[in-house]
């Protein structure tokens, strides 16, 4: 799966799951992505920032 699809389905819901993160954490370490992929992972923090997006890691701190 690529970051950018990943990114799309949580803007498009408005939620990451931890799968979800962990997936893209997994994506990002092994260096197999492009620019299109970065890209939509600095939408998706921009959008987390904004509140548009939030991250189910986060909502189990509360």
């Amino acid at each position: 799966m690529l970051i950018r699809e990943i990114v799309k389905q949580a803007i498009a819901t408005g939620y990451l799951s931890w799968e979800a993160e962990n997936k893209i954490q997994h994506i990002l370490s092994s260096a197999k992505f492009d620019l299109e992929d970065l890209n939509a992972f600095m939408s998706l923090q921009l959008a987390a920032m904004a509140g548009r997006v939030r991250q189910e890691s986060l909502d189990s701190i509360k």
